[in-house]
């Protein structure tokens, strides 16, 4: 029988919709860990894959972030076969003599962001990895607990990880430095712009770090100290679901942006998180909805290696999207979906009647993110006016483009002299001598004008684009004005869908429009009378670049623009409908014209948020 990848994803067959699937679902997930713990249990090593970090930071990765599920598994009165096995690991872990000893902390280091695991997992169940510990165990753990909090931690979200500590601390009565914690508390509020949006940090750029971290430990926080902190955190998550619910179509998918997306169905938590601090942001079955529509998104997804675990990527295994500080463990984040199972089953989360997904059914302009999100059919778009991450593997795609789908995601480029074979899905590439390329990567000015969005950038330090992105779904329109002293070839592409085997796809490329037709989707891009003429292609892009699927097909155009003044003009469309070659792609919408365009900016444009981080302008 031929091996179906998807049959190894612990989540296959799982309905998902109540209080005992989710509980299910975790223990599905744990258990094929189980043979990967060490001998004294205090590391877990997946691969021999490695990161950035040290491997005992890694092997500590992999046994800390399943906490993240677990702690709360036994707050709400699950069962759980080898919390042993946890006070065990965590006894050896922070004893100095140990074998299996993680290592002593230093600035900024990894050890950092699990600890926060162990923190939540003490503040929430002690009971199950504090209780049973000898004298000289809790002696070492509380050591190396306030050994790690003298340090510097990263100027960003990892300052919840001390916060958490700390929360761990209290609830075992120590003592310490809590001017410390107060400190770091006072640095994440100034991270806060403002309609429940913050930044990571001192950066230009907003991502799914927001929900799944900025706001996942403000409610983690909101829920153990009662202060008056907490009821910002809580009042700052309310807002900010209002926006957020917008990143989900109608069957479970989020938009896939920025970095850490190997995270998968962390990107549940924010969700999660709301209901574990009892903040009915919007009416629970919503909260319930959204929450367990993303998990069973994943169900039929190959997520999993032939054993059960999960390894690096998105869709399907991925080293190609991963980043520097990816390790075998790091995927296991993806357990803070499951926070609500702390809750009773009398709580509403769980006795709510399930709301049914809504279509979007218009725009929506975010001026924090610098997005629009816009319906294309029951799947969602955020078109982007491009966010800055040049430290990250990979961290134009996963910031710059043009557009990102909750059904086609986006794809990473394999070959940086790979002109010619580039994807450059929802991005317009440029070369000089049809081998290297240059694309967006950061902006000089961005703004949002209704739902309307508008950036200008350099691919070079002589040339110049301006970019306006409008939403016309299920079409969206660009437009760019590229002024350059010499002539450049560019390719500018749509969206990827998926590639059949056998040459099975309907591809069709002429003058100035190219389109595919895969087994469930239709992807195309037509120009609209830009100054040069642009050739139609469909792109059959290097495999494992895509975020969803491992072989997919990109419409273009491509053409060679002069010195001078360019205008070019095009409309992109993507729906899972292969019909639609028949009737939606035969009329997109018009290009307005640039003065207009020009105008609507000049007197409505608001600066993004996301490009203005304090010591970062550009």
């Amino acid at each position: 029988m031929t091996y179906d990848p998807v049959s190894a994803n612990p989540l296959a067959g799982n309905p998902l919709a109540t209080r005992a699937d989710m509980r299910r679902a975790l223990a599905d997930l744990f258990d094929p860990l189980l043979p990967y713990f060490s001998v004294a249990n205090a590391r877990v090593r997946l691969d021999a894959a490695g990161a950035h970090f040290d491997r005992a930071a890694a092997d500590l990765e992999g046994f800390a972030r399943p906490l993240w599920g677990l702690a709360p598994l036994a707050e709400g009165g699950g069962e759980f076969a080898h919390w042993d096995r946890y006070a065990e690991g965590i006894a050896n872990g922070t004893d100095p003599d140990h074998p299996e000893y993680w290592g002593a902390v230093r600035d900024k280091d990894q050890r950092m962001v699990e600890l926060a695991a162990l923190g939540f997992a003490l503040a929430l169940v002690p009971e199950k990895i504090w209780n049973p510990l000898d004298r000289r165990a809790r002696a070492n753990v509380i050591a190396y607990l306030k050994h790690a909090r003298r340090f510097d931690y990263a100027d960003n979200n990892w300052k919840f990880f001390r916060v958490l500590v700390d929360l761990g601390l209290d609830r075992l009565g120590v003592d310490y430095d809590r001017q410390l914690t107060d400190t770091y508390l006072n640095q994440l509020d100034g991270f806060y712009i403002g309609d429940g949006w913050y930044r990571d940090g001192n950066v230009r750029r907003i991502d799914h770090y927001i929900p799944f971290a900025m706001h996942f430990y403000g409610l983690i926080y909101a829920r153990l100290a009662e202060d008056e902190r907490a009821d910002r955190f809580r009042e700052r998550a309310a807002l900010f679901a209002k926006d957020f619910r917008h990143w989900f179509g109608a069957d479970g998918a989020t938009v896939p942006f920025g970095r850490s997306l190997t995270y998968r169905f962390a990107c549940a938590g924010f969700w999660s998180a709301l209901a574990f601090a009892n903040v009915e942001a919007l009416p629970w079955g919503e909260i319930k909805g959204l929450c367990l529509r993303h998990l069973r998104w994943w169900a039929d997804k190959p997520i999993a290696n032939r054993d059960g675990v999960l390894p690096i990527g998105f869709c399907y295994p991925n080293l190609l999207m991963s980043e520097s500080y990816n390790s075998a463990g790091s995927p296991y984040w993806a357990f803070k979906a499951f926070l609500p199972l702390a809750l009773g089953g009398d709580h509403p989360f769980w006795t709510a009647e399930e709301a049914p997904a809504e279509t979007m059914a218009a725009a929506v302009p975010l001026r924090h993110p610098g997005m629009v999100m816009m319906p294309a059919g029951s799947d969602v778009v955020a078109l982007s006016s491009g966010q800055e991450n040049l430290q990250m593997r990979c961290g134009t795609e996963k910031y710059a483009k043009f557009a990102y789908s909750s059904r086609y995601g986006f794809s990473v480029e394999a070959d940086e002299r790979g002109f010619a074979g580039g994807a450059f899905d929802s991005a317009l590439a440029f070369s000089e001598d049809g081998v290297h390329y240059r694309v967006r990567e950061t902006n000089e000015d961005a703004k949002l004008a209704g739902d309307l969005l508008y950036s200008k950038w350099s691919p070079w330090p002589d040339v110049t684009v301006e970019t306006w992105l409008l939403p016309s779904a299920p079409w969206h329109i660009r437009v760019h004005r590229v002024t350059t002293p010499r002539p450049l070839m560019t390719a500018e592409g749509g969206f990827a869908i998926a590639r059949r085997d056998l040459d099975a796809d309907t591809l069709e490329a002429t003058g100035g429009a190219a389109y595919a037709i895969g087994a469930e989707d239709l992807s195309g891009i037509v120009d609209l009378g830009s100054s040069i003429a642009r050739e139609g292609l469909c792109q059959k892009a290097l495999p494992n670049t895509n975020l969803m699927v491992a072989k997919t097909i990109v419409p273009q155009l491509r053409g060679t623009i002069p010195a001078g003044e360019t205008m070019l003009a095009c409309a992109v469309l993507a729906l899972r409908d292969t019909a639609a070659a028949g009737c939606i792609w035969a009329a997109p919408p018009g290009a307005p014209p640039v003065a207009e365009l020009t105008a609507l900016v000049r007197d409505k444009g608001e600066t993004v948020s996301a490009i203005q981080a304090p010591g970062h302008m550009r």
